[in-house]
């Protein structure tokens, strides 16, 4: 007669309890336990530890795999009360304590395998019970997440119309649904939103009356938000610093001449000398050409196409001149600052417009949203829950396919967000993704292979830089030591679940083509460990860079306007303040818009900042050490962000270690 002592940890999340009865059987080398009730006179609920003797009459031998099963009580035979378990860990009678990661909600009438926490690669996987278990793992995900096609030419989504369709290994504890829907509602309780009965803005006063509680960054945009050098500004830090570029030769498409901007450099230099310099800088919204405008409340809404050149001088990166489309002419004419003020912040106001669509589709959707369903499917569908990447990537999938399937039903679909209060509404919304999914490089999702790309490297104060390659580089430093523990060159080459991976992330993603740059496969450590670093950074920093202010640099409104009702001036010299008015957003889509960027800024419930992980999943020493090590990293870098901020008037936060997500989590 043998005793093993069993500890049943039920997770501490919304309706993680059960009445239901739960059954456990121990499955040894041998043979195996039987099915043995884990009585419990109150059940399992939330939150608790309850500890069990399961007594086995024979030697099982060597403790290999945990088995779970549900049931309901009889006199309940019809209901479901589903129970998710955090983790079961063993104490043989020898004193071996094992942990069994769970993480999973069973259903009644389920059976769930688990097997301890100790990773392992296929190569080196050589029991038989064990290989059989991990054969079967990864089928039964294969048969559970499949891919289907949103749209040609976008990345594939995961095969679920509803949160509620998902598997359970992705559910956890799936109060995000719940929480999205209650929260939209609640935005405009919460803001106090009411639209006024007018539809056109008569002040910005009036504008500015709609919102009471708002931040220091939300005033402080919607005090600077005419100026050239927050204009300028938001190019680097704000909702999207990823579309500037320097300038070191100008396109034929925007004429810009030496003369037209001479007052705007020092006395003695030439725009080619500056340029020369890297002093000059672009922003193109080429993605936006020829795009035809939505109609909102039956009413005509217009789309620009701009081109944006930028001075950076004295630590300050100003606006020099804007042409509102890509073909010049008589009837495109290039804006300056030395126009009159109000030509010259309508021109702006195009710009930011254009910033609207790009940052929401383009560097926030598909770049964040899409490309992290990608990785979080593909992981699924080839790791099973042993492989030590499925271990290291599996809490920065957390809550994205949720969000996504959220995201397209309520933002995206043919009634969502964007049709119905955006100028690029839904035909021309799939032209866009289309054209940004076809641009998508490796390089692109490498903040240092992007920055030095863009030509970024020097210019001063761009935080989304400096703090952006720190995390890159922890991220990187963390993932190196993690690969470099369980890979060889060898067994990397030797790893066709891995490679199997990384073909699915391809052919899914829509990243076959050469020009995006994506590797075929994997040879070496360097090579798994920098794009294991781009998957994290993607859904923890690179989302947190540019979903989290959207509410302060967004909801005021003149400041990313989500549709404008005039098309784009033919000529200088025609605009006035009421002018201005009646092309930014009626009043309706404001309200809407402001409800949604404040919703999409929330921070959740539940959330685990990046380096804190809700599920202990390695039990090894060397795993565990380097999780020590990544969290002392990132509060370092937490204390040195703070110490800069404390001397800036706008301080740059989204990437604060503390305030950057695990995952694409809202």
């Amino acid at each position: 007669m043998s005793n093993y002592t069993v500890q049943v940890s039920t997770g501490d999340v919304l309706y993680a309890g059960t009445s239901n009865r739960i059954y456990i059987k121990l499955i040894g080398a041998i043979c195996n336990s039987g099915p043995h009730h884990l009585h419990t006179v109150t059940g399992f609920w939330a939150g608790s530890e309850q500890t069990f003797t399961v007594e086995c009459k024979e030697n099982i031998g060597q403790l290999l795999l945990v088995e779970l099963e549900a049931k309901s009580l009889s006199f309940m035979p019809l209901t479901d009360d589903e129970w998710f378990c955090s983790e079961i860990t063993v104490t043989t009678p020898e004193g071996a304590c094992i942990l069994f990661p769970c993480h999973r909600w069973i259903g009644c009438e389920k059976k769930l395998i688990l097997r301890d926490s100790v990773a392992m690669l296929k190569s080196k996987d050589t029991v038989c019970e064990l290989v059989a278990h991990r054969q079967e793992n990864l089928k039964r995900w294969r048969q559970d997440f499949n891919w289907r096609i949103h749209a040609p030419g976008l990345p594939h989504a995961v095969l679920a119309q509803s949160p509620y369709e998902l598997p359970h290994e992705v559910r956890f504890s799936f109060t995000k649904d719940t929480e999205f829907k209650f929260s939209s509602a609640a935005a405009f309780m919460k803001l106090k939103l009411e639209c006024p009965s007018y539809d056109t803005w008569i002040t910005f006063e009036d504008l500015s009356r709609l919102i009471s509680n708002k931040t220091k960054t939300f005033e402080y945009v919607e005090k600077n938000w005419k100026t050239d050098e927050f204009f300028g500004y938001q190019f680097l830090n704000g909702l999207n610093p990823m579309i500037i570029k320097c300038c070191s030769k100008l396109p034929e498409k925007f004429p810009v001449t030496n003369e037209m901007v001479k007052s705007f450099l020092p006395d003695t230099s030439t725009l080619e000398s500056e340029m020369k310099k890297g002093n000059i800088f672009l922003c193109d919204y080429e993605r936006l050409r020829d795009l035809e405008g939505n109609e909102i409340n039956k009413k005509k809404q217009y789309l620009a196409a701009p081109l944006c050149l930028l001075f950076s001088t004295q630590g300050k990166l100003m606006p020099i001149a804007i042409q509102l489309n890509q073909e010049p002419g008589p009837g495109n004419p290039i804006f300056l600052p030395s126009d009159s003020e109000t030509d010259w912040l309508l021109a702006k106001i195009f710009v930011r417009n254009a910033e609207f669509c790009e940052h929401e589709l383009n560097f926030h959707l598909l770049r964040t949203h899409l490309i992290g369903e990608v990785f979080t499917v593909a992981t699924m569908r080839n790791f099973p829950s042993c492989h030590p990447l499925f271990k290291l990537l599996i809490p920065h999938t957390r809550y994205n396919l949720q969000i996504n399937i959220m995201a397209r039903s309520l933002l995206i679909s043919v009634d969502g967000v964007f049709p119905q209060f955006t100028a690029i509404g839904n035909n021309s919304m799939t032209t866009f993704l289309k054209r940004a999914a076809s641009s998508l490089t490796y390089s692109s999702l490498c903040i240092p292979d992007d920055i030095k790309e863009r030509g970024l490297e020097k210019i001063p104060h761009y935080y989304y830089r400096d703090d952006g390659l720190e995390l890159w580089n922890i991220i990187l430093k963390f993932v190196s030591g993690f690969v470099s523990h369980y890979y060889s060159d060898q067994d990397i080459q030797a790893d066709d679940e891995l490679q199997a991976w990384l073909t699915e992330i391809r052919e899914n993603g829509q990243l076959e083509q050469s020009q995006a740059g994506f590797p075929k496969s994997f040879c070496t450590v360097e090579e798994l460990a920098k794009f294991v670093t781009m998957v994290i950074f993607t859904v923890s920093a690179q989302h947190a860079a540019v979903n989290s202010g959207q509410f302060e640099f967004g909801g005021w409104m003149p400041n990313f306007p989500s549709s404008l009702r005039c098309p784009p001036p033919h000529q200088k010299g025609e605009t006035i303040r009421d002018s201005i008015l009646e092309t930014l957003p009626d009043v309706n889509a404001t309200v809407n818009i402001i409800a949604v960027v404040y919703l999409l800024s929330l921070e959740g419930s539940d959330r685990y900042p990046l380096g804190h992980y809700p599920e202990e999943l390695f039990s090894e020493e060397v795993p565990l050490k380097l999780k020590t090590q990544f969290k002392n990293d990132l509060l370092d870098l937490e204390k040195k962000i703070d110490s800069r901020n404390k001397k800036l008037a706008l301080p740059y936060t989204y990437l604060n270690p503390r305030n950057v997500d695990n995952s694409v989590a809202i």
